[in-house]
């Protein structure tokens, strides 16, 4: 048996290499598997052998991304209580009190849990409760934690660590090098999980249980959608034949953001999780068209819920004749008195339409059989199922409840203005609803430019019609430039799961931004979700946050203003200039002699004037949403498109001209602020205007 290293570094790399192998060993235990006796037919079979190589992803071992991160070293056991909790403890929970215990309580903490062959953990899942303390230990409250170790990577290779010696009050708290280090590390290629370096006040909410919804408002910078998505992760290792019965649903604002993100929840071992954006779950209709922004303000509005229910429920007419049904000899009568009882009852009971139409036939039937019973018959369930099928029971039905599609219904509310002002009347104005109307309305819903707002209303209407399906939990993020009905589309994939909002009131550009969290989760349905705010900021240099933040007087009076962590001298360049395309030239070749990706920002008519310099100068340039490579790091990213993106440079054309681009002053100084604070190492600023009043006089070298 050879002898353990005696360098701690040779030790640590030795673990490193043995934990490796033991990955392997259980990915090659699951490869090996043969089912061809343990299932009765070939579906069967179908199923669990796309289980098994749904196991084998998740347990690839990434060669660039460290199986493990840090160490703890407990003073005594952990107690019972941390190793419980998850639904699959069976591989944390019962083997952390295997060999864990026997080597003095320590543990390594990693991206997932490996094993040995006797099953003793290698390296602790950082979802198990045992893993918290990694996170929320300090020297005011060490949580029995006498050392904790932090370890650095260079690719996928262990080649630094760094103690913390929690117990030893003699001794000051130190900023960690390596976590600071792996904060700033060049951001290339798709977000990464921040799994290695979650914060006290992350962890909490990223370990809030899942039957609670919570709400983040956090500023540029402060991690909300990595806590987020690391919020999902965490809920699916503690609760995951739950939400393997419910789902998971992940929503983002559009496509270059999904894109992303995507790499950060496979690279935590979950790969079953859905990503999309609201347009994604409202596409019940081809979006080719747009509206104007007072139309689009309107058919936003939560009022046109009220509108679309009224429009619904005015197709259901009382009867005025008698149901007669025919049976052998005999026949039975449902006079028109009792059949409006009973349509009345259940208009009453506010049941989804097309569930109070399924129910109708159903008691008509009842009606009739409960006169069967009483001339002395005895009918039964068959009976009344027979009833309910009856020709004259179904055409009454047709008459009275008729069937209605979402997308007509919509396609007539917005092209009769009559219809439109009978169910809008008391809840839009004359100039609302005219702003809504179709100058010339379309035949068919297959030959109408909807836009993105019709189709949140078609949703609402489909919801009316029939309940949407539920998810167990959803994330949202980038929420405050969702309007009230997206929000209750959103809402609707959560009545019975919870929901982990994402946003920055300071950073909503949409005419309809969220005024106030407690208005949005009201329109969400989860008005008891609790407000969390994180301030203090990881990604964006002091420097240029506080930079940014001067327009928060003006775009979100009130709201904490975040406290970067990070200083970086010399982060912010502030340049008046008389040409700027040689100046935004300049600036990107001098951002790309540095390591990382480099982002240039310009307003939407700015982009192809710029492209073409770029192209002229022979200078390569991507599109959001596309793989940075070696040889082009250089993106040219649209202002609307910048929203959630980050890069380690950004070069920041003109910013006049990213205010002058929206319909307002505030929408455009919100959309500047977010183009401000998308730099993660650098900020640029060129301009040849002059900047808004905020800023001012802050040209700088």
């Amino acid at each position: 048996m050879n002898a353990a290293p005696s360098d701690p570094l040779a030790r640590e790399q030795a673990h490193l290499t043995a934990s490796r192998a033991a990955l392997r060993a259980m990915r090659e235990d699951v490869e090996s598997l043969d089912i061809r006796d343990v299932t009765a037919n070939w579906v069967n079979a179908q199923i669990l052998q796309g289980q098994i190589d749904e196991r084998v992803k998740a347990l690839a071992d990434l060669s660039h991304t460290p199986l493990f991160f840090g160490r703890l070293d407990f003073l005594h056991a952990p107690g019972a209580d941390l190793a419980e909790g998850a639904e699959n403890k069976g591989s944390e929970a019962t083997s952390a009190q295997g060999r864990g215990w026997e080597t003095g309580g320590r543990f390594y903490i990693g991206r997932r849990h490996v094993h040995d062959a006797d099953g003793d953990p290698m390296v602790i899942d950082w979802r198990a409760p045992v893993s918290q303390p990694f996170y929320r230990a300090s020297k005011k409250d060490p949580q029995d934690v006498g050392l904790r170790r932090r370890f650095g990577y260079t690719g996928g290779d262990l080649t630094a660590y760094e103690d913390e010696h929690l117990s030893d009050t003699t001794e000051a708290e130190q900023v960690s090098k390596l976590l600071q280090e792996e904060i700033e590390r060049p951001r290339v290629g798709p977000m990464r999980d921040i799994v290695a370096t979650i914060q006290p006040e992350q962890d909490e909410i990223v370990r809030g249980g899942l039957g609670g919804s919570v709400c983040v408002q956090g500023g540029p910078g402060t991690g909300k959608t990595a806590v987020g998505l690391h919020r999902v992760a965490y809920l699916l290792y503690a609760h995951r034949e739950r939400l393997a019965r419910t789902g998971t649903l992940v929503i983002g604002p559009n496509r270059s953001f999904l894109h992303y993100i995507e790499q950060v929840l496979p690279a935590l071992g979950e790969l079953e999780v859905r990503q999309a954006t609201v347009a994604d779950l409202v596409a019940h209709v081809e979006v080719r068209g747009t509206d104007e922004p007072e139309a689009a303000l309107v058919k936003g509005d939560a009022r046109m819920a009220k509108v679309l229910r009224r429009a619904l429920r005015s197709h259901v007419t009382m009867p005025t004749e008698a149901v007669v049904v025919v049976r052998g000899s005999r026949r039975w009568r449902v006079p028109a008195y009792e059949f409006e009882e009973i349509v009345r009852e259940l208009l009453a009971r506010d049941m989804r339409y097309g569930a109070a139409r399924e129910a109708l036939p159903q008691r008509l039937a009842h009606a009739v059989l409960v006169q069967m019973e009483r001339s002395g018959e005895a009918p039964d369930d068959r009976v009344q199922d027979a009833v309910a099928r009856n020709a004259a029971v179904k055409a009454a039905v047709k008459a009275v409840w008729p069937q209605v599609d979402p997308a007509r219904l919509v396609l007539r509310l917005l092209g009769d203005a009559e219809f439109l002002a009978e169910h809008a009347e008391g809840l839009l104005s004359e100039a609302e609803q005219k702003a809504v109307l179709w100058a010339k309305a379309p035949r068919t819903p297959k030959s109408a430019k909807w836009s993105a707002a019709d189709a949140v209303l078609i949703d609402e209407a489909a919801d009316l019609v029939a309940r949407t399906h539920s998810l167990g939990h959803v994330v949202l993020d980038e929420a405050q430039d969702l309007s009230p009905m997206q929000y209750r589309a959103v809402g609707r994939r959560c009545t019975t799961g919870s929901v982990t909002v994402l946003g920055d009131l300071a950073q909503g550009t949409t005419p309809w931004a969220t005024r106030s969290w407690g208005e949005a989760l009201a329109h969400l349905g989860k008005s008891d979700a609790v407000v969390e705010e994180l301030t203090a900021g990881f990604r964006v240099p002091r420097e240029v946050i506080a930079y940014a933040s001067r327009l928060l007087p003006a775009i979100a009076p009130g709201l904490a203003e975040v406290n970067s962590v990070r200083q970086s001298p010399g982060s912010l360049s502030v340049r008046h200039t008389d040409d700027l395309d040689a100046a935004v030239l300049a600036a990107c070749a001098e951002s790309l002699r540095n390591e990382g990706s480099i982002g240039l920002i310009a307003a939407d008519d700015r982009v192809p004037a710029l492209a073409a310099a770029l192209a002229a100068a022979g200078v390569t340039h991507l599109s959001p949403g596309e793989e940075t490579t070696p040889d082009t790091r250089l993106t040219l990213v649209p202002a609307p498109l910048a929203k959630g993106l980050e890069y380690d440079y950004v070069v920041l054309d003109e910013p006049a001209a990213v205010v002058a681009a929206e319909p307002d002053e505030r929408t455009g100084l919100r959309r500047l602020y977010v183009a401000l604070t998308r730099a993660v190492s650098g900020l640029t600023v060129l301009h040849s205007a002059p900047l808004p009043e905020a800023l001012a006089d802050a040209d700088a070298a």
